[in-house]
Order: C-alpha cells, then structure tokens, then sequence
C-alpha cells in the first residue's frame, strides 16, 4: 500500500494540481504557525532582523546553482531521458552525475561563504551593527549548511515530479517547516539562539530524506558519477545560464531591499518578510501549484510539436489561476490587519508592528494575481527550451523594483519596497504574456475577456459586501481578544467568497464549472487517476 502511495502518478493536471495545492496549503498553515511562533517570541525584533538577513546569501547561494537548473534544464533533459525507451539506466546516470556536480559545487561554495561571512552580512546588512551584527554573522555560517542539503534535495524532487509523482515532493516543505519550528522551540532554549539557524539545516535534511524515500522506491540508486563532458549534462548547463542569470537579478534584488529595509526603523527587515511569507501562501498554492501540474505537459507537447494544444493548456490553465486568485487579492486587501493580527498577533507581535506588517501586505496584495501567473509564464517557455526571454523580462523588472523601492521607501517606508515589488511583478506578467503569445497565439482566446469581465464583476461585488460587513461584525465579535478578531475575519471573508462564487455560477463563468466539477470528481481518486495524460480534462 505505501509502495503503491508512494509510485502514484497524477495523470491530470487539475488531479496533481490539487495535490499539490493542498498539500502547499498544508505547508503554508505550518509556515504561519512557523511565523506566529517567531512573532510570539520575538515580534518584529533585532533577532529577528537578524535571522532573516541571514537566509539572503545561503539563498542566493541555492537559487543560482539550483533552482535554475531545475526548472529550466533537468525535467526536460531527465523527462526525455526517461520515457524515450524501456532502458532507464540514462536517465538515471544523469541524475546521478548532477547530484554528485551540485554536491561538490555548493559544498565547496558553503566553505568558502563560511571564511567570507563577515565581510558578505556587512554587504546586505550595513545598518546592522553590535549584537544585530554578531548574531547575522552567526546565523549566516550555520545556515550555509543548508543549501548543500536542499540542492540536492531539488535534484531528487525534479526526478519526482518528471515521473509525475507529487505526493512526497509537494510535502518535503512540510517537514521543512516544521524543523524551524523545531529549531525555535526546542534547540534555541537548548542551545541558546543558534538553535533558530540549526533549525533551518535540520528541516533542510528532513527535507532530502523525505524525497529520497520516493526516488528509492522508484528504483534510483545514486552511484558516484562526476562527468562534466557528459552532452546532457551540457545541455542542462546551457538551459541554466539565462535561467541562473535572472535568478540572480532576483537574488540581487532581494539583497538591495534588505540594505534598504536595514536603513529603515528597527524591524522592517522582520515585516517585510512576514508580509512576504503570508502574501506567498495564496502563490504557492494557486500559482505555483497549477504551473508545475501543468510543466511536464507543456514540456510534452513541445517535444510533439503540438504548438496549438500547448497554447491552449497554457491558457486554460492562467485562467483557471485567475478565478481562484482575484478572491483572495481582495481578502488580503481589505482584511489584511485582521489577517495579520490572527496569523502573527500574539507575544512580543505588538500593534505597531501589527499595522506595519498589515499596510506591507495590502501592497503585495496588488500583485498577487501577476505573481501568480508569473511562475506559470515562465514555465511555457522552459517548455519551449527558451530561458533566455524570462531572463531578460525578470532584469527589466527587477531593476524597474529596485528603482521603485529606492523612490518608495522614503514615503511609504517598508510598505513601499512591497508597493514596487507589486508593480514589478505586474511589469513582468505583461511582458511575458505578450512575448509569449508571438510563440503560442492560443493562450489568448476569445473566452479571456469575457471571464476576465465576470470575475471582476463577482470580485467587485464581494469586495462591497466584506467592506459592508467588516464594521458591523466588529461590533458582535470582541476586537480585544484572538477569537473575536478571528471570528470578525472569518465571517466577513467566507460570506464574501460564497458571494463571488454564486456571482461566477450566476454568470456561468466556465472556470467556476469546472472547478465544482474538477474538485468533485478528482480530490477522492488523486493516487489512481484513469485517464491518461492526453485525456486530461483542459483547465
């Protein structure tokens, strides 16, 4: 039985989307309690400014060298490998090799960031000075650990997800999160506060065995290759190069807002990641979820040449991301303190820090939509062995950012930095899908505008009826405590999305259909769905 879990293949796209949206759910529920667990002990602290400079440089560190290759070079590569004939021993001899290429890579880049950890945290950080310093230093070196862990972690999980197997991939983060959380509450009264950043190395491990469990039972056996001459493995290099290089306008992005928000008020570093994280919940399980359903399809039918049907999956699917995203862009909107107070309210988490965080949040709520739509993009031309257009989209965009958050922050403080990152990200979405309807001229249909229409019309109208609602609640729920402020939330949001989606359903809007219908007929049978990969219901 757990062999048979474990080897389950999503033959769907809505059935390993679903998969992997409620599973990236569960991961996020335990991510906010990750972040309601800081909040609590720290608020939005010096320690906490601290802990969050410390990921930038072992992130940058991991994106570079591996979530390029991944996304942009290895499914592709591995996913050809595979499935061309009955003989596996290929596929699995490059996997083996860029294992062991990422191992000694980021191993020999964690020595050296070890050596150079105090001059890179005075890079990122040069508003830091003391304690603050020390403490970014000291969280920075342990957490160099990770990168190691979770790069070759990815590689797994890349063989999982071209075999379309997302169960265990979809809740390693999982396991992530709950080893900070570990790491929070058990090591740092331990060992005292490095146990936040032995936390992250550990959840980072728990991270590889999970996925490991999956590529053993799917026969891998990883055997020492190291073949850098090796075409495939080239090839993989070449996809990689644009992909590394946007990655890392993207990194260096994230590196010039937390010099900026280290120049702004005590705690702003800590805001704009709590904004950040809980903006990324609704991403990962809508936007990112639907775009790695969708990426071995598209890579298929690239490799068939089938340009049209591509298109058309392309589409189906952004606007199956956009019913479901518009809702929560305007929840996040106009119940964004009572969000932020409910997920981070408790402890040391004081109002001020309350109304800093919910004012970042309503920013990013802006771009939730292009963010969203962002991952899946990006993917299509990945698909198409294009990585140089997202390249050159993301530098524009990124620099249009820092350039925003430069002008932003003075005004609106660290609300602006989220304010720019919005309208990159609106900059960005545009750009792609204009550039890749010259490649795929279906993902514009003459289904788009009418939806697009419907949903603004149910979004509108639910916006109205949460804001009509909010203040009468607050009258009947307690504000002072946890429950009323939840209740007062709850109550204002559900009864606005029930009205949106009776609005779609009045409307007929198709997405709303399908949805009811998909969710209905798969969420019982994701680990033995029927139909095979060209029967696949259309998004």
């Amino acid at each position: 039985m757990l062999k048979r879990i474990l080897n389950s293949e999503s033959k769907s796209v809505t059935g390993a989307a679903l998969l992997i949206g409620a599973t990236t759910l569960l991961s996020r529920l335990v991510g906010i309690v990750r972040d309601r667990t800081f909040a609590h002990f720290f608020g939005a602290s010096a320690v906490m400014d601290a802990y969050y400079a410390a990921f930038k440089i072992p992130d940058l560190i991991y994106n570079l060298l591996i979530a390029g290759a991944l996304t942009a070079g290895f499914i592709p590569i591995f996913t050809k490998l595979f499935y061309e004939s009955d003989d596996k021993s290929k596929a699995w001899r490059l996997a083996s090799n860029i294992i062991t290429i990422v191992g000694i890579s980021l191993g020999g880049l964690a020595v050296v960031g070890i050596f150079l950890t105090p001059v890179l945290v005075k890079i990122i950080a040069p508003g830091f000075s003391g304690e603050e310093l020390n403490l970014a230093i000291i969280f920075t070196r342990i957490m160099m650990l990770s990168p190691l862990l979770l790069g070759i972690s990815m590689v797994i999980g890349g063989i999982l997800q071209s075999l379309r197997q997302f169960l265990l991939y979809s809740i390693a983060p999982i396991f992530y999160n709950l080893g900070i959380i570990f790491g929070a509450t058990v090591l740092r009264p331990w060992i005292g506060l490095s146990g936040l950043a032995w936390g992250v190395v550990f959840g980072a491990a728990l991270h590889l065995i999970i996925q490991s469990i999956g590529a053993y039972h799917n026969n891998f056996r990883w055997r020492w290759i190291f073949d850098l001459a090796d075409k495939d493995t080239r090839l993989i290099g070449k996809l990689m190069i644009p992909r590394t290089l946007g990655l890392a306008m993207s990194q260096f992005n994230a590196i010039v807002v937390t010099i900026l928000a280290s120049l702004l008020p005590v705690g702003s570093i800590t805001v704009f990641n709590y904004a950040n994280n809980i903006k990324d919940v609704p991403t990962g399980i809508i936007g990112i979820a639907f775009a790695i359903a969708v990426f071995p399809l598209l890579s298929q039918l690239t490799a068939e040449s089938n340009i049209k049907e591509f298109g058309s999956r392309i589409s189906n699917t952004a606007r199956q991301i956009i019913f479901l995203i518009i809702p929560i862009s305007i929840c996040f909107l106009l119940l964004r303190a009572q969000i932020v107070r409910v997920v981070l309210g408790n402890g040391a988490f004081d109002w001020d820090a309350t109304i800093r965080t919910a004012d970042t949040l309503a920013f990013f709520s802006f771009g939730l939509f292009a963010q969203s739509l962002i991952p899946l993009f990006a993917r299509a031309f990945y698909a198409l062995n294009n990585t140089k257009t997202p390249f050159v989209v993301g530098v524009i965009s990124e620099l249009l950012i820092i350039i925003g958050s430069l002008v932003l922050m003075g005004p609106l403080g660290v609300a602006g930095l989220a304010l720019a990152s919005a309208a990159g990200a609106l900059i960005n979405m545009l750009m792609l899908a204009i550039l890749l309807r010259k490649e795929a001229p279906t993902i514009i249909d003459e289904k788009l505008l009418p939806m697009l229409f419907k949903v603004t019309t149910a979004g509108v109208v639910m916006g109205s009826v949460i804001q009509i609602l909010k203040y009468p609640l607050a009258k009947i729920f307690d504000q002072r405590y946890f429950w009323g402020i939840l209740s007062q939330g709850a109550a204002a949001g559900v009864i606005g999305l029930l009205v949106y989606g009776l609005i779609c359903w009045l409307l007929k809007v198709d997405e709303m259909i399908l949805f009811k219908n998909s969710f209905k007929r798969r969420w019982f049978r994701l680990w033995n769905v029927g139909e095979g990969i060209d029967q696949a219901e259309k998004l």
